[in-house]
């Protein structure tokens, strides 16, 4: 398959759009978005994906670009540089619909009672995380005029506050968070149009599949041409703000395609759950991490897990991230246990226990075992990619054959990508280690919702 190349006008484009602030969103907003989807409001969450992608995506191929000592440079990084920009350039080009005047019309009207709308609050995980201020997302109300196709060029009144050097757009409230009327009669072009730029986003997300591996290869590349033992502060910033990126920029494309093609369901709006049940996700992570310990490890039976949770705790969230994030930890803890106590000892593995509590604004689950623990020195290096006990070579062997799906290896990642799993709607990850007992990790979730993507 040839290689994707990035011309001199596509980089002008791309620079011009990470000229523009991304604009985060909270699950708050897309569940009230997105509950009684239309042919108009699918119209107009397409027309904001249109802009907002693009933003997105030009903001990562500009710092893939500029990454420090020779990183940029290397193939796997080059391959996901390329990635992004052709998935910028389709989404640029992608032709808009035409519509009658009347539609157009009805597609730009304010909403009636506009203050009606919840605005996101700051994640709070931009300040430990990021360490920087907001950017682009101290969204106000204001006037300010827009077609609802075009990329931001203007910059109209009572826009967004943006840092220097970016550009200012619209408040989303106006731009996207504006159901049109639902008793228009769309034109059969509209369904059209939502059906290809569905079919465009279900490309892209499969062309970014194996981004997280790929660029895990690329700073193992760049390790052994630069003989570094480990992995430098401002490229664990740089990974950390990628890979949050990424899950930003995969829950928006996975959101849209899931209300253009699923059926509706009473405790989904796309692929956010209303009702999430934390007694069932909990249930479900606990069994598929005891099948795969005892799997890897040969065991008859793993060592147990007790859950206590109540059986009727629902919030709104994307299970999927939660069952990630449970996952990784649970397999943490049993890989801990099974090593400290030795295959040969099943009937005396201690149990791991997981507690979950409904706080006032948190959802808070903590995750207790008896592996051991981990010295006070390691603490730090626990949530840096790549730091695992196996050599280079052998990491490399496991990331290309496995694609990150060998459960029980080590590949460094599972703990700092759990981290911005919880941080991205608001939540985090904290970790307290007994040396010589066991390690205690809790899980905080943000049970209103309001919080907005940690961008920048």
């Amino acid at each position: 398959m040839s290689r994707f190349k990035i011309s001199a006008a596509l980089w002008d484009k791309i620079h011009h759009f990470a000229s523009f602030p991304q604009t985060g969103v909270s699950l708050q907003q897309m569940v009230l978005f997105g509950q009684h989807p239309t042919q108009g409001t699918l119209l107009k969450a397409s027309q904001f994906l249109s802009e907002e992608l693009p933003i997105r995506l030009s903001h990562r191929v500009v710092e893939l670009e500029s990454l420090p000592d020779g990183l940029s440079k290397m193939p796997s990084i080059n391959k996901v540089k390329e990635w992004y920009a052709q998935s910028f350039e389709e989404l640029v080009t992608f032709p808009k619909p035409r519509l009658k005047p009347e539609i157009e019309e009805i597609l730009r009207m304010q909403p009636s009672q506009p203050n009606q709308f919840p605005s996101a609050t700051p994640n709070p995980s931009l300040d430990p995380l990021m360490h920087e201020g907001p950017v682009g997302s101290n969204l106000v109300t204001g006037s300010g005029s827009y077609n609802g196709y075009g990329n931001g060029n203007g910059v109209p009144v009572g826009a967004a506050m943006a840092l220097p050097g970016t550009r200012l757009r619209i408040p989303i409230e106006r731009r996207y968070f504006s159901p049109p009327p639902s008793n228009v009669i769309y034109p059969p072009e509209v369904h059209d149009y939502n059906d290809q730029f569905t079919h465009l986003l279900q490309n892209i997300k499969k062309r970014h599949d194996p981004t997280v591996t790929t660029v895990a290869q690329g700073v193992l590349e760049w390790k052994k041409r630069q003989g570094h033992g480990r992995i430098g502060q401002n490229i664990q910033e740089w990974l950390d703000r990628f890979y949050m990126s990424r899950i930003g920029i995969r829950f928006l494309i996975g959101q849209h395609v899931a209300l253009n093609t699923l059926q509706p369901h009473p405790d989904y709006v796309g692929i956010i759950c209303t009702r999430a049940n934390v007694h069932d996700i909990c249930h479900e992570a606990i069994e598929n991490a005891r099948y795969v310990c005892e799997e890897h490890y040969s065991l008859f039976r793993g060592p147990p897990i007790q859950l206590l949770c109540p059986k009727d705790l629902t919030f709104a969230y994307v299970p999927g991230h939660l069952s990630h994030i449970l996952f990784e930890l649970l397999k943490n803890s049993l890989r801990a246990v099974v090593e400290r106590y030795g295959v040969d000892n099943e009937d005396s593995f201690p149990p791991i226990k997981v507690v979950v509590v409904e706080g006032s604004e948190d959802i808070t689950i903590k995750i207790s075992d008896e592996g051991g623990g981990i010295p006070r020195s390691a603490i730090p290096m626990i949530w840096t990619y790549l730091y695992t006990t196996m050599s280079d070579e052998g990491l490399e062997a496991n990331i290309e054959s496995s694609d990150f799906k060998a459960p029980m290896a080590g590949f460094g990642y599972g703990l700092p990508l759990s981290r911005l799993y919880a941080r991205f709607f608001g939540g985090d990850l904290r970790l307290i280690s007994m040396d010589g007992y066991g390690t205690d990790v809790y899980i905080s979730l943000n049970k209103l919702s309001s919080s907005r993507e940690p961008l920048q």
